[in-house]
This record gives C-alpha cells, structure tokens and sequence, in this order.
C-alpha cells in the first residue's frame, strides 16, 4: 500500500452498463465522499434511497457474484468495482444506483479502475484503516477449497484454481497487488462461464445479461469469444475477485493469501475469519467472549457464541459461531456423521439476538432475555465440524420489552437456517 492517509475520488464518475444476472441497463453515479464514510451503495430507484455500506455484515449471497442486502434491499455483483476501489486505495465514495445491479461493463475491472484514474484520487485529512495479517488464520471449506492468511508488507496472492475444461485444467499464479500490479496482472481478466451451463442458469434468474461481450465464454472446443486477454485469464479472473470480496473487511488490508479454489462464499468466509482474528481496538466492532458473557447468562456447553461481528444499535447484529469436533452434542447426534442438531442452530440464533436486545435497556447486566415464540423456521442445510456460521438478526418491532426480530444464519455465504423470534426482556 502507498498512501497513509484515506482518499476518494475528484469529481463524479457516471457509467451505465447491463447487469449480468438482472438484464437489466443500470447507471450508475460514484460520488466523492468525506472521510470515515467508506463505500456505500445507495438505491435511487427505491423509496428514500437507502444506503447499503460495503462491509461484511451487509452480504446477502455469494452465488455466482457477492451481493449485499440491508432492510429488504439488495445491490448484486458489487466485486468488480470493489477490486478497483481496493486497488487504488479509494476508502471512500458512494455508489449511486438506478437498478439491482452493479453493470458488469466488459466483465473485467479494467474499466472501473480507467474510470477511478481519470476521475483523479484525493487525499484527505484522515487516517486510512490498514487490516494488518499479525498471525496465519486459515478457513477450510468443501470440496478441497483451502485458504491461508499470512503475514506480509503489502497485498499479495498466491492462487490455483481448477476446473474440468482442457483450456483451463489447474493453474497457479503469483501476484504482488499494489495498484501497478492490479493495473498490470490483474484489471484486463474478464469474468468467464461454460455455454453448456447457460440456459439453465437463465432458467433460475441468473446471466440473463451475459453475451459474449462481457463474459468469456468456453464450449467443447475452446473459447467462443475470441483470444484470452491473458494465457490464464481465467486464474486472473478469480484473484481480481478475491481481492474485491476481501475489501468487505473495512479497510485496507495488507498480508499474503494462499487460496485454493477460491469461490465468493469462501472468500467471504476468509475475511471474516481475518476480521476476528484482529485485536480489539478502539473502533473494532467485534465483541469477544467476555463481552458476551456479560450480557449473556448462558454459560458452557449452552453458550453458543463465540463474537460479535457487527453492531448497529436497535437494528441490527452479526454474530459468529464457530463449530468444532469438540462440541459435546457430536458425541450422541449422528456421531458417524455429525450435524449440529437443529434446534440449537436456532438456539444460537437467538443467543444473537438476545444481545442486540441488551442494547435496548438501560443496566443490562440486570436483565435476560426470554423467547416466547418461533415462526417461519427453516433449515435449509446441515451444519457440520468445520464450519463458521454468521448469524445475522434484525430488529422488526420493539415496544414495552416486547421485541420481534428476523434472523438467518449461513455458512460460506449459504443460508443454513432462518427464523422469526419474539422475546420479551425481563428483570433478572
């Protein structure tokens, strides 16, 4: 990284493009912005334009792009333009949108990053949040997908993708990602996908504004698009993304990351797992343990959270479960096959949501929460040793200690399980 001080664009950026899974023509308006208030997508087309920031706790999905989602509205597809925001070191604009969906403009980045360079880059009277690597954290997923974050003075990736097509089969690359080398290695490399697979991806929603102008397309025999922009485009591709993914953390992240396989929902999964693993400063937003069980009189083997992610006052909260081998209910459910029982995945759940209740009331060390009733739960997939569920729990309703909230929790980015709870806050 070059620049210490936080930065944001000169002057306006307009561009109007197709979104790849809506369709649709969206424009799009990147406006300067003042210090501390990072990238934040706003909804014109909506009723009070709402504010999406891009962080962490606002992901909704991770299915073929990452999609954030906050109050019932979503912006899709957002890593393209995250990566080259990430890449040049600009930590504040707001994204204004007439549409669902970021354009996916010719797939790759290079066009964001000509865009954010013609507009000019400012520097402001503000220190840039830097997410240093100060130990390896690792995140594990399915089908051999592995991540390894370690130490490192400025962005670098070691990446190996593998798919079943001959033009691409495994390949390994290496990059140092400061702005030149995103510029350089990185911006040209355009999103790809099979033609086999894309009338039934149209079928559910999805790549209805792919063609063969923003998406690299392969067949039985090869590229249907003309000549790849680099020999291991597709590679390239998936790093540019990672890096966009990774940028949800807040801030600009410096350290070396090892990825195999990477999907959206793992790198997702990565930058959680750095966020925790980051010590407490003054403005973190992750709770600890001990914070936890001050409020919470849960206590082992029924404590069933591990940290608090993120925190907005009576609206919403982000809190992390990790779930190990050693979790003592594996002993007598489905010990040849273990799944983590049901009903205290919900428990969790409502663990969650208990303590954004705590915020709600003064001396909170004073009350508890009880739940009083359960509707529209869901179980959607089982949660097995290994996984990290991120419980996410909105308030809907508070009045007269009576809450109504809505939670779902996901692992990789993939919804496990949701639930509409109502508590009542009551003295100890």
């Amino acid at each position: 990284m070059t620049s210490e001080n936080q930065r944001t664009i000169a002057q306006e950026i307009k561009v109007a493009g197709i979104g790849i899974h809506c369709g649709a023509t969206v424009e799009v308006g990147i406006v300067p912005a003042a210090p501390g208030t990072g990238i934040v997508f706003r909804r014109i087309d909506v009723d009070g334009a709402p504010d999406i920031p891009a962080r962490l706790e606002y992901v909704a999905h991770t299915q073929l792009g990452t999609g954030l989602g906050s109050g019932g509205v979503g912006v899709g597809t957002v890593e393209h333009l995250l990566a080259a925001l990430a890449a040049l070191e600009v930590d504040n604009a707001v994204v204004r949108l007439d549409g669902p969906e970021v354009p996916i403009l010719d797939g790759s980045f290079a066009p964001w990053t000509r865009m954010l360079r013609d507009a000019g880059l400012v520097s402001q009277p503000a220190k840039s949040r830097v997410f240093d690597i100060g130990k390896p954290v690792s995140v594990s997923g399915r089908d051999g997908q592995s991540y390894v974050a370690l130490p490192h003075r400025g962005l670098r990736v070691s990446a190996t993708i593998e798919f079943g097509h001959t033009l691409i089969g495994r390949q390994y690359g290496d990059f140092s990602l400061d702005s030149a080398g995103f510029e350089t290695e990185i911006a040209a490399a355009r999103t790809f996908g099979f033609h086999e697979e894309a009338d039934g991806l149209r079928a559910r929603g999805f790549a209805r504004g792919a063609s063969l102008e923003n998406t690299v397309v392969l067949d039985r025999d090869g590229v249907m698009n003309g000549d790849l922009r680099y020999p291991d485009e597709f590679l390239r591709h998936k790093v540019g993304d990672l890096v966009g993914d990774l940028s949800l953390i807040g801030g600009r992240l410096r350290g070396h990351i090892v990825a195999d396989r990477p999907s959206h929902g793992g790198n997702v999964a990565l930058a959680r797992a750095i966020l925790a693993s980051q010590p407490r400063g003054a403005d973190a937003p992750e709770i600890d343990i001990r914070r936890i069980m001050e409020y919470l009189p849960h206590r082992y083997p029924m404590l069933l959270v591990d940290r608090i992610l993120g925190f907005e006052p009576r609206k919403r909260i982000i809190g992390l479960k990790n779930v190990t081998i050693n979790e003592p209910f594996f002993r007598g459910h489905f010990p040849e096959h273990p799944i983590m029982p049901g009903v205290l995945i919900v428990e969790a759940m409502a663990q969650v949501g208990g303590l954004l209740l705590m915020d709600a009331v003064s001396n909170p060390e004073e009350k508890v929460v009880y739940f009083m009733s359960l509707n529209n739960v869901k179980w959607r997939r089982p949660v097995t040793p290994g996984d990290q569920v991120v419980f996410e729990v909105e308030m809907q309703n508070l009045r007269r200690r009576i809450c109504r909230m809505k939670g779902k929790g996901t692992v990789d980015g993939k919804v496990v399980a949701e639930a509409e709870m109502t508590a009542r806050i009551v003295d100890r």
